[in-house]
């Protein structure tokens, strides 16, 4: 007989959660007991990463494409989520258009700008709208992944550090609409080197000079582990039950480092 005191495992819905950033926090939950549905708009890097678990771990794993902007695609994977698992205990909300650079203010066209909004901003949103009735029943969480961009920026990244600071802000309101159901926070990551948790097709060895090095104060570049530690303690009611509405930025200090032009 099952003893019902062991808790079930916990769920938790990752957008953008195929590969890169998102497979790197997907594979750490699942490394530490969590059930994990993966939602991504690339159907052959799902696949892929199905298909690297061992049996154990692709039986705690859910696979879901489709297009995180669109309302329907995203209310019909967390219901189906729910439906499989029986709960969702935590929602990452990772999918973005993850290149910052566009053309300059006067040649970028409307539909450029309103798509890395949509998807970067408004997936958040959506996502967030259709999780949170199955988050209330957990007293789960939301871990939102914004940017140092919403801090800095270099020139023509217009549409992605205002999508990352959109991020920031709605973290916070959430955070006071949602108070007493449901915390709310946010990463904020500096450079995290993912080309090597890429789909075979785009995978490529991370080579990094000693300018890219130095320009941290801890050293390196950093990795989707470092991401994925923080967002497990976002997610554990036992470790971080008092925030709510923060921003963590994790970046190996390189935003406070002042850089001077030779």
């Amino acid at each position: 007989m099952q003893n019902s005191s062991v808790p079930s495992p916990r769920v938790v819905f990752v957008t953008g959660g195929a590969q890169g950033l998102g497979l790197g926090i997907s594979r750490h939950l699942l490394d530490h007991g969590w059930k994990v549905a993966m939602f991504d708009i690339d159907a052959e890097a799902g696949q892929e990463a199905l298909s690297a678990l061992d049996e154990a771990k692709r039986d705690r794993t859910l696979f879901f494409h489709g297009d995180v902007s669109k309302e329907a695609d995203i209310k019909l994977a967390i219901q189906q989520c729910f439906d499989r698992f029986g709960r969702i205990d935590g929602l990452i909300n990772n999918a973005a258009i993850a290149d910052p650079h566009a053309p300059n203010i006067e040649d970028l066209e409307w539909d450029q700008w309103q798509r890395v909004i949509n998807v970067n901003l408004g997936g958040v949103f959506l996502a967030t709208k259709h999780a949170t009735q199955h988050l209330r029943q957990t007293k789960g969480a939301i871990v939102n992944i914004a940017s140092t961009r919403a801090f800095q920026s270099e020139a023509n990244s217009e549409a992605y550090a205002a999508s990352k600071g959109g991020i920031v802000a709605l973290t916070h309101a959430l955070a006071v609409s949602l108070a007493h159901d449901i915390r709310v926070n946010a990463i904020a990551p500096g450079w995290i080197e993912v080309s090597d948790w890429q789909k075979s097709a785009d995978h490529t060895t991370p080579d990094h000079s000693d300018i890219d090095k130095s320009q941290h104060p801890v050293g390196g570049v950093g990795t989707p582990k470092d991401i994925a530690q923080a967002v497990s303690f976002l997610l554990d009611a036992d470790k971080s039950g008092f925030m709510t509405g923060e921003t963590m930025r994790i970046d190996g200090g390189m935003t406070y480092k002042m850089i001077y032009a030779d």
